[in-house]
């Protein structure tokens, strides 16, 4: 009886453990019990980051939080937000650049804010991508997604995307890339100056 509730145990522990490892990916409001379910099929390079997605104190990296601050870790793969008060946290899963030499890293702001982006690509992009189209306006096929933050650096963003699948991964040509629940979230959040950080 012993042995058999022994395999028993051991084999709900890995059919538990299967079906833990199949559910989707959850991002949890730090402030509330609030969830957004994302993405239906976990990649195993996002299981992997999961250990590193972790909150995070704005005082190691920010002198003060006035107009908010935003960090976007390229390493771990997600952005932090404080508001101007440090009340209200929020941390997102996101895209990053596809190499190191697409990675910008330093202090800027936002300095512009657009509900449906139009896209155009950069010269490099098409150089590397000809048959890419020469402008994307709103909508579906938009890389944008539904919402943007321009920074201070020429063709750098903060932006949403319709292509679930590159959240976690590093998939962008430079731009950080948030599912558009959560840019859309962000963006409700944040105002022109608010400041930024790219580590």
């Amino acid at each position: 009886m012993k042995k058999f509730q022994t395999a028993l145990s051991r084999r709900s522990f890995l059919a538990g453990s299967a079906a833990a490892l199949g559910t989707p990916a959850i991002a949890q409001d730090l402030n509330s019990a609030t969830h957004i379910e994302m993405e239906k099929d976990i990649s195993e390079s996002v299981r992997r980051n999961i250990s590193s997605f972790r909150a995070l104190d704005w005082e190691p990296y920010f002198s003060n939080l006035n107009n908010g601050a935003i960090l976007v870790d390229t390493h771990s793969r997600a952005l932090h937000y404080w508001d101007e008060n440090g009340a209200n946290y929020r941390l997102y899963p996101t895209s990053v650049p596809m190499t190191e030499e697409m990675t910008r890293r330093g202090r800027t702001s936002v300095v512009r804010k657009v509900v449906g982006p139009s896209w155009r690509p950069t010269p490099s992009m098409l150089e590397r991508n000809p048959d890419w189209p020469p402008y994307v306006g709103p909508g579906p096929d938009n890389p944008l997604g539904t919402h943007a933050l321009y920074l201070s650096w020429t063709y750098y963003r903060i932006h949403g995307t319709h292509d679930t699948r590159k959240i976690g991964r590093r998939s962008s040509n430079g731009c950080i890339g948030l599912y558009n629940e959560h840019i859309e979230d962000l963006f409700s959040r944040t105002n022109v100056g608010t400041q930024v950080l790219l580590i």
